[in-house]
């Protein structure tokens, strides 16, 4: 498993319902993505946005976040993301018991 971490700074003046608007718009493109196991998506209080992903591998990760991906990112936010890629060896969920 893979964890990729995306950030970008969102655009000033955005209320935490405008930032949910836009993300409520982007999760279809996530619902049934090939490799993907779970998504959050962020929003800091220093208005960073983005998401944490958990992938069933990096290629995975790296055919959703093309660069047709990256230029959505930039022309909706202003800027395009940056990603950082972790390997997953183990996992803990507390909803399901499972480990």
């Amino acid at each position: 498993m893979i964890t990729a971490i995306v950030r970008f700074p969102l655009p000033h003046g955005l209320s935490p319902e405008d930032v949910k608007m836009a993300y409520e718009h982007s999760a279809p493109l996530f619902r049934g993505a090939p490799g993907l196991v779970r998504k959050y998506y962020l929003h800091g209080a220093d208005q960073t946005g983005g998401g944490v992903y958990l992938w069933e591998s990096r290629d995975a990760a790296e055919n959703m976040y093309s660069d047709a991906w990256r230029q959505g990112i930039a022309e909706r936010f202003g800027t395009p993301p940056k990603i950082e890629y972790f390997d997953t060896p183990l996992i803990i969920d507390n909803g399901t018991g499972n480990e």
